[in-house]
Formats: C-alpha cells, sequence, structure tokens
C-alpha cells in the first residue's frame, strides 16, 4: 500500500550531491564529529539577532559543530536566550537548520548542539521515523523559513530501534500503534547480524533511510540540486555525546 510520504517522492534519489555542493561551501566532515574545514564570511544577522546567523549549508553544519564540541566539552555558551533575544523573536523567527531526532529525553538538539531560542526547528517522532506530518514539518521549514540544512539524526541506543529489532526477531509485531514504528524501522534491520550489534546497526541504516527519502521529496531534492539546501544523516553518542556525520 502507498503511504503519504511515497505519495510525496516523484523524483529519483539525488544521492550524495547534497555532500559534493557541501565540500564547495567549505564544510568537510572528518571523524571526530562534524569537525568541518574552513569557514566563509560571516553572514549578516537575521531578525536583529546578536550574533551572526548561517545563511548556507556549510556555515550551519560548522555552527552545529562548533556547539556540540562546546556541549561535549562542557564549555556550553547558551546562546539566544537573553530577555532581547526573546523579545526580537515575537516578530518572526529565522532558524538556521533542522534537526529531525528522535523523542528520547536525552537528546535534546537545542542542548546536544548548544543553541538557543530561534535557532533550531526541531522535528522528533520516535526512532526519528518519517510520515507525512514530519515530512510537512520539514518542507515548511526548507520552504517557507528558507532553512538551508537538515539533519537527521539518530542516537546511541535507540528505544524505538531496540523495540522494532527485538519485535522483528521474535517474528512478531509490535501492539497497536507502535506497529507502525516497527514497520517503518524494519527495512533497516540487518539480520546477518545478532545482539547489540543488529540494534547500532540498524540506528545508522534507519538514518540513511529517512535521509534518503527526504532527499528524494521533490521540493527538497530541487533544493538540493540548486545547492541550497543539503540534508546530512548523523549519530548523537551517548557515551561521549558526540555528533558524527554518517556517509
Amino acid at each position: 500500500m502507498t503511504t503519504d510520504v511515497e505519495r510525496h517522492e516523484g523524483v529519483r534519489a539525488v544521492g550524495r550531491r547534497w555532500f559534493v555542493r557541501a565540500v564547495l561551501t567549505g564544510a568537510v566532515a572528518v571523524g571526530s564529529g562534524l569537525e568541518l574545514g574552513c569557514s566563509a564570511a560571516s553572514p549578516p544577522t537575521s531578525a536583529g539577532l546578536t550574533r551572526p546567523r548561517p545563511s548556507s549549508p556549510g556555515s550551519a553544519l560548522r555552527e552545529l559543530a562548533g556547539g556540540n564540541q562546546r556541549w561535549r566539552s562542557l564549555h556550553e555558551r547558551h546562546p539566544d536566550q537573553t530577555r532581547t533575544v526573546r523579545q526580537e523573536l515575537v516578530g518572526g523567527q529565522h532558524p538556521f537548520a533542522i534537526v529531525l531526532g528522535c523523542v528520547d529525553s536525552r537528546v535534546p538538539p537545542e542542548l546536544v548542539f548548544d543553541q538557543g531560542l530561534g535557532d533550531l526547528m526541531t522535528v522528533r517522532s520516535a526512532g526519528g521515523v518519517l510520515d507525512a506530518a514530519v515530512l510537512a514539518s520539514v518542507e515548511y521549514g526548507v520552504l517557507e523559513l528558507g532553512i538551508p540544512l537538515v539533519v537527521v539524526l539518530g542516537h546511541q541506543s535507540c528505544g524505538a530501534v531496540t523495540a522494532a529489532v527485538h519485535a522483528d526477531e521474535g517474528g512478531r509485531e509490535l501492539p497497536g500503534p507502535l506497529r507502525y514504528l516497527g514497520d517503518q524501522i524494519r527495512p533497516a534491520i540487518d539480520r546477518r547480524l545478532r545482539g547489540e550489534a543488529r540494534v547500532d546497526a540498524a540506528v545508522t541504516a534507519n538514518v540513511r533511510l529517512v535521509r534518503s527519502r527526504l532527499s528524494r521529496a521533490p521540493d527538497l531534492a530541487e533544493r538540493v540540486a540548486a545547492g541550497k539546501l543539503a540534508v546530512v544523516g548523523a549519530r548523537y553518542e551517548l557515551t561521549s555525546q558526540r555528533v558524527h556525520e554518517i556517509p
């Protein structure tokens, strides 16, 4: 049966073209988190905010990388939380990145990336699964607010992925509405693996699947092809608090 999300996906995958364009804008991810290359000139501030607002996929990635470095080294700045910023945001919002992540209480994007009010648009669902409402929320941020970066953020020890893997191993369906989560995550399960290795691999594979589906959504694919948008997959490791890109 064709899902609502699948009906939105009318063009073929754009593959890894987003990464090529991110490289061309100076964003080069390497092993120790979202460690990125040389920075571009700072864009002008948006909506009168007191610090520069990233306006390209590369600069947005660099800002998130720096924020995660501060978070995991306990040097958080807790930006954009002052009375002035709160008042300025009454007039409008200009977030520079969308983070599609899990509902897990241990992985709040604003903390993980050390960002504040008006900086991120966060969309969260169990396991980071993609349905019509989640897709529409991401597209709203990209098309209406001009956000240049979407990060699909999975995380170590994801409960939703674990439940889906265990149900699949037992040859059963998850109960009630949870069945939808299991159905969405099941294609990410590698049955050649066993135990925790199967769960951990499924977390990464699920991020890749969601990233691919977002990249194929026609309106998003058009912006990716034009170099105006990057759709990036990443993982948050609970043990180290590090975010790293998933190729």
